[in-house]
């Protein structure tokens, strides 16, 4: 799968952990940024990461701030991007299987390594459910997009 990969400087050093992770995974990795621990805005990132996925350059896609809550509101600022923080592995998976969530959102101050690389996992290997029930809401979700 072709991943997206973003942080401010908070979620730098997770970050440089999850993209190891992901490329031993076998994940196409696309890092863009930031590249080092210097002060920067989260949102200039996350739209990175956003973009990176509605112009089809990546299939999902990953935001590290302090607490994910920022990177989150951000993302869901942006037409076809579904983003939510997660720091269980049950709303990693079921995020996406219930509402095609494709931009998952991490706090590096309330997650550690291990437990990233669990929902990271749980996030990429999950699939939309094709339920009546889920596609029903998921189109109710999607109009949202035409009224901005």
């Amino acid at each position: 799968m072709r991943v997206a990969i973003g942080a401010d400087h908070a979620g730098f050093p997770l970050k440089q952990q999850l993209t190891g992770f992901l490329a031993q995974q076998g994940h196409t990795v696309f890092d863009l940024g930031a590249h080092s621990d210097d002060r920067v805005d989260y949102p200039d990132y996350t739209l990175a990461v956003a973009y990176a996925i509605t112009e089809g350059r990546a299939d999902r896609g990953i935001m590290i701030c302090g607490t994910g809550a920022g990177a989150s509101i951000v993302a869901n600022k942006v037409k076809g991007i579904r983003g939510s923080v997660a720091h269980d592995t049950y709303s990693a998976r079921q995020a996406v299987e219930h509402d095609d969530m494709n931009l998952l959102c991490l706090g590096s101050r309330v997650i550690g390594q291990a437990l990233a690389e669990e929902l990271v996992k749980a996030f990429l290997e999950a699939q939309l459910l094709r339920e009546d029930a889920y596609l029903r809401r998921l189109a109710k979700v999607k109009s949202l997009d035409d009224q901005r």
